[in-house]
């Protein structure tokens, strides 16, 4: 239907109710939904200035609306066909050519990234030069695979999936429902879990959100967590005040946070108060797992604790989640209610989060049922978690992270993951014995895990500035805050973790080598902060080109090339 032509063989004209239409009426306009043209226009205008039988060649209808008698006017077929053929001769809009419209679409559907935005596609470049030229050691990152890098990139991406599979909210979701179904049965075998007894949501976008949905369908607001204090090596998603009291995170502004801390001397969790703090504070939920924290966890000290002040059990973890599937730590799910994780660290996947809940019947021990503070012998979180995830927390999940997600832990169930993870802990050992031969202090004295925390205090450096001095030898880690032997807050140190590099294919004399540069890149920081003295910006513009430094980025760059990148070519 073109309504750029409107046409009616209709008009609409009032006549009284008390007498009969007059011999000759008054002319009528014809009824339009659409402003006619010109044309139209002066088709009307033609007609109002005919002669009297124009009139008669007219069917005329009467009928009343509210009171009011009125007549329709219909022409015969012979104006119909007329007027037809007159809309005929009218000029028309031109349609745009259909190949060129096609092509048009083509054009900017079809054009790869370098064509289509130059700008960005040569700071991705740079990006990608920057992680093949050095030595990545943050703990918290890793490389991809090629595969999860297509499914990340994929048309996935397009389709919005809000609900849980089966039960959308829009359609066209059978292929999207196959994929996150496969994927929450690779998840629950990649960690050795039963279906029956375990329940899975790949749906948060990160190990953040993740706690944040269990605190949600868990807890109400202003209810009371304990987690490890930030400085200690925990993470700010537990809650954490700063000094002046400042609410850090939403864990914080949302409920009451009280967290317990490490021993100052040791570096250890100091379970005992742990338990005395716990049994005073009475937190909902009790969560074991932190970001800088490089010994094993005592889960089952955990267990005991929490079951004592009635707490749900929560691990995060985030950062050994890897070292978890492998089987080379304690295992929480043995003793834990709930269990979130980034999939992104050390499982070598996606950037995203995952949370893990128990179903099913609670378990008995000497005859107790241990409910949590519950009166059912069921587990509930299973419908709360899902539906703080959504609709609570989130809108539609991310399919192409849930492929990604999937391809990742299909590799984690693999004898070769394990044999990689339990190289990644190998490197760990031999970075550190190689700090510590050179005398380099290390919190816990070392490390059972994929990271290490370094203490630059003796040397007379802050993590900061180390941080910088790194970056510019193109070796990046982070820096971190050291407990002090008196319990205050000091950013002296960095924290280091190997799966990145062991990803590459880096083994022990390898790390050998990575201590080397380290232990290089400290001495240059002490010289320059004799030097400069504090960091300034105009500190900063030194690093690049000074001497010293220029002459270990060199070294960096020629070790480093020599590993393949996972995922892409150089």
């Amino acid at each position: 239907m073109d309504l750029s032509k409107p046409q009616s063989n209709l008009s609409l004209g009032f006549s009284s109710s008390h007498a009969s239409p007059p011999p000759r009426p008054d002319p009528l306009v014809p009824l339009n939904l659409l402003e006619p043209d010109n044309a139209a226009a002066h088709e009307v205008e033609s007609s109002s200035d005919g002669d009297d039988g124009d009139d008669d060649d007219r069917e005329v209808e009467e009928f009343r609306i509210l009171g009011h008698s009125m007549c329709l006017k219909r022409r015969r077929d012979s104006d119909s066909s007329s007027s037809s053929s007159s809309a005929a001769k009218r000029p028309s809009s031109v349609e745009p050519d259909l190949d060129a419209r096609r092509a048009a679409v083509r054009a900017w559907g079809c054009q790869p990234l370098a064509v289509a935005d130059p700008d960005l596609h040569e700071i991705m470049e740079h990006e990608r030069k920057r992680q093949f030229r050095g030595i990545e050691l943050i703990a918290s990152e890793n490389f991809v695979c090629r595969a999860v890098m297509e499914a990340l990139g994929s048309h996935l991406t397009n389709k919005y999936s809000e609900g849980m599979p089966g039960a959308r909210y829009y359609g066209g979701n059978q292929y999207i429902d196959e994929i996150e179904t496969l994927c929450c049965e690779r998840a629950l075998a990649a960690f050795g879990l039963d279906p029956k007894c375990w329940g899975v949501n790949v749906q948060p976008y990160s190990c953040t959100s993740a706690n944040f949905a269990v605190y949600t369908g868990l807890l109400l607001p202003g209810d009371r967590i304990m987690g490890l204090d930030t400085p200690s090596g925990g993470n700010t998603s537990h809650g954490y005040y700063t000094p002046n009291g400042k609410k850090v995170s939403g864990a914080s502004i949302f409920f009451e946070s009280l967290p317990y801390k490490v021993n100052p001397q040791t570096g250890y969790i100091d379970y005992d108060k742990l338990e005395e703090r716990a049994l005073d504070f009475r937190p909902k939920i009790l969560i074991c797992g932190g970001s800088s924290y490089p010994r094993e966890w005592d889960y089952a000290r955990f267990r005991h604790i929490s079951d004592k002040c009635g707490a749900v059990l929560l691990c995060d973890m985030a950062q050994i989640s890897g070292i978890i599937a492998a089987k080379e730590c304690v295992n929480p799910f043995d003793y834990c209610d709930v269990v979130t994780s980034t999939t992104h660290k050390s499982l070598r996947g996606p950037r995203g989060g995952i949370i893990f809940y128990r179903k099913g019947p609670k378990p008995r021990k000497r005859g107790i049922l241990l409910s949590q503070g519950h009166e059912s012998d069921q587990y509930d979180f299973e419908e709360k978690i899902n539906f703080a995830v959504f609709p609570s927390m989130q809108g539609g999940p991310h399919n192409n992270h849930i492929a990604a997600l999937a391809i990742a832990l299909k590799q984690v169930a693999t004898p070769e993951y394990k044999a990689y993870m339990q190289q990644v802990k190998k490197n760990a050992q031999a970075l550190a014995c190689a700090l510590l031969r050179r005398k380099c202090r290390l919190v816990t004295g070392g490390t059972d895990n994929h990271l290490l925390l370094w203490d630059l205090r003796p040397l007379g450096l802050t993590g900061k500035f180390y941080e910088k001095v790194c970056e510019a030898s193109h070796i990046t880690l982070n820096k971190i805050a050291i407990f002090g032997d008196n319990g205050t807050i000091i950013p002296g140190g960095v924290r280091i973790g190997t799966p990145a590099m062991t990803s590459r294919g880096c083994l022990e004399t390898d790390f050998e080598t990575m201590a080397e540069f380290l232990f290089r890149a400290a001495q240059i920081a002490s010289i320059l902060q004799r030097e400069h003295g504090k960091l300034q910006k105009s500190t900063l513009k030194v690093l690049e080109s000074q001497r010293d430094i220029v002459d270990l980025r060199t070294r960096v760059e020629a070790f480093a090339t020599q590993f393949a990148m996972p995922g892409f070519d150089i």
